[in-house]
């Protein structure tokens, strides 16, 4: 794995307004940048991190599965009680996952480290599978890649495909998108995802979360006051959990994506799990809850909320000092810690890897960058290809 300098192209801020990417820059500073690319081998991508993340998934359903049965790790995990029931029958009923995402830490030569699960709201969706994979076709076509270059990236593909099955169960059923109102990046991987839903052929409407309501008979509703009967919803489920309208989750009838259960899996408390179900896994790092013993072995660690997004309320402690701690929401359900290990730096920045599954399956990958210890919703996102 190499990082290798390119010339950007010369037109790309122009194909981004032309194709919709509005947040390729984030408060005056690059978000996308394609000054550089990563360069794996097929055997690092297909031995080294897909295997990886496949088994690594089948691992966490086990974890979740062990969740369900358990009151005691319900608690651990900062699950409602009002909500065992829902999720319980999400999990019972198989009910389908259309994405996630799995965040490493990686350099190419040492097992990848798993930092932690994103299976709930993931984003870099967008920029993952359409927008990296036309920077390469460009760079190809305009001589600064070799023909031969590859990339490992089918989440469109698989993307639709999931679509297309899903909605095979449930024809003529209309697919609701929900995201928040103030979050430009948030609604841009929506819109991606209802252009997918199109190309499957599914019937779709948005709806910002702050406009669903709710009629007599419990149930959420559009604007246009149609009952909504199926949704993706890019809004994490410990947020909805404590709304107000979190009451009505058992009349609504409503089939989600991502389903109930992955209020479990997108927990930072499933990591310490982990540990405990598969103790010294090449690709796992020893994780403890803070109110474990073991957790006093760790000298080098990361302190992580039970519940946390894009950094917040993170901290990096090395040696009895603190390198970084993030400020946000977060913490007051609580912390785990887990290992410090190393991100691989080019330059002044370290690297993280998000290995994408679509249907349970891996998919793709997405590359960013930071200055900082800890990756954030503003750090860089870097292409990358396959060449041997």
């Amino acid at each position: 794995m190499i990082q290798v300098p390119i010339t950007p192209r010369p037109n790309w801020k122009m194909l981004a307004d032309e194709f919709g990417f509005r947040f390729h820059t984030l408060e005056g500073e690059p978000y996308w940048v394609e000054d550089r690319y990563f360069q794996f081998s097929l055997q690092q991508i297909e031995n080294e991190l897909e295997a990886p993340t496949a088994e690594l998934h089948q691992m966490s359903l086990e974890a979740v599965d062990k969740v369900i049965r358990d009151e005691a790790l319900l608690k651990k995990f900062q699950i409602p009680e009002t909500m065992w029931d829902l999720i319980a029958s999400s999990w019972k009923q198989k009910a389908p996952s259309l994405y996630g995402r799995l965040d490493f830490a990686y350099d190419g030569r040492h097992p990848a480290k798993l930092l932690e699960l994103n299976s709930d709201t993931p984003t870099s969706l967008y920029e993952a599978s359409f927008w990296q994979w036309l920077w390469l076709e460009d760079q190809v076509n305009a001589g600064k890649l070799p023909r031969r270059a590859d990339q490992y990236n089918l989440i469109q593909e698989l993307m639709i495909q999931r679509m297309a099955a899903l909605g095979s169960y449930q024809p003529g059923q209309t697919l609701h998108f929900a995201c928040c109102r103030d979050s430009v990046e948030d609604r841009d991987t929506v819109q991606y995802l209802e252009d997918c839903a199109r190309e499957a052929g599914l019937k779709i409407a948005f709806v910002y979360i702050e406009d669903i309501g709710i009629n007599q008979d419990g149930e959420f509703t559009d604007l246009d006051d149609n009952p909504i009967r199926w949704m993706f919803k890019l809004y994490p489920w410990e947020f909805m959990f404590r709304e107000e309208y979190a009451a009505y989750l058992h009349s609504a009838n409503v089939n989600w994506l991502e389903p109930m259960w992955k209020s479990i899996s997108s927990n930072k408390a499933i990591l310490p799990l982990m540990w405990d179900m598969f103790p010294h896994h090449p690709n796992l790092l020893p994780a403890y809850f803070t109110d474990d013993p073991k957790a006093a072995s760790l000298t080098d660690f990361v302190k992580k909320p039970i519940f946390s997004r894009e950094g917040a309320n993170i901290s990096v402690h090395r040696a009895g000092e603190i390198l970084q701690h993030e400020p946000g929401p977060y913490g007051d359900e609580g912390y785990i810690i887990q290992q410090y290990t190393h991100l691989p730096r080019f330059g002044n920045n370290h690297m993280l890897i998000g290995s994408w599954l679509i249907n349970d399956e891996p998919a793709g990958l997405t590359i960013r960058e930071d200055t900082g210890y800890i990756t954030k919703d503003t750090s860089m996102f870097i292409p990358h290809i396959i060449l041997d």
